[in-house]
Order: C-alpha cells, then sequence, then structure tokens
C-alpha cells in the first residue's frame, strides 16, 4: 500500500504582513517567500472554501491589499 504523501511545509509568514502593501508587490513578495500560490480576490468574490496548503489569498480593494489569510 502506497504510503500517505506529506503536505509541503508552508513558509514561516505572516498573513497579516500583507495588509496595506499594493497587491502587484504583495504578490511578487509573497512568492519571494515561498508561497506556491497566491491568489488576488476583489471584495466579496465568490470563491471556493478547499482549503490548500501553500496558498496565500489577498482581498485587494484599489490596488491594495486590505485581507490576506492561508488557503
Amino acid at each position: 500500500m502506497a504510503s500517505i504523501p506529506t503536505p509541503p511545509a508552508e513558509p514561516q509568514d505572516s498573513p497579516n504582513s500583507y495588509v496595506g502593501l499594493d497587491g502587484t508587490e504583495a504578490e511578487r513578495l509573497a512568492r519571494e517567500r515561498g508561497w506556491s500560490s497566491v491568489r488576488s480576490l476583489p471584495p466579496g468574490a465568490i470563491i471556493t472554501m478547499e482549503f490548500r496548503v501553500g496558498r496565500l489569498n489577498f482581498e485587494v480593494e484599489n490596488g491594495t491589499v486590505t485581507r490576506a489569510w492561508k488557503g
């Protein structure tokens, strides 16, 4: 029987550190820090709720990150 794969470790990074940054700069910085997937969303966007290890989500309003969360 095959072993269960271990998900990759997430970067040791606080999502709150991106709030207030320019959306484009925040995406670049998140990728530099090791996030495998970065998703920028407008306020109130309808999104899927599955949790993905290594993904960082940004809510971006008027070009600025107003909220950031893992998954």
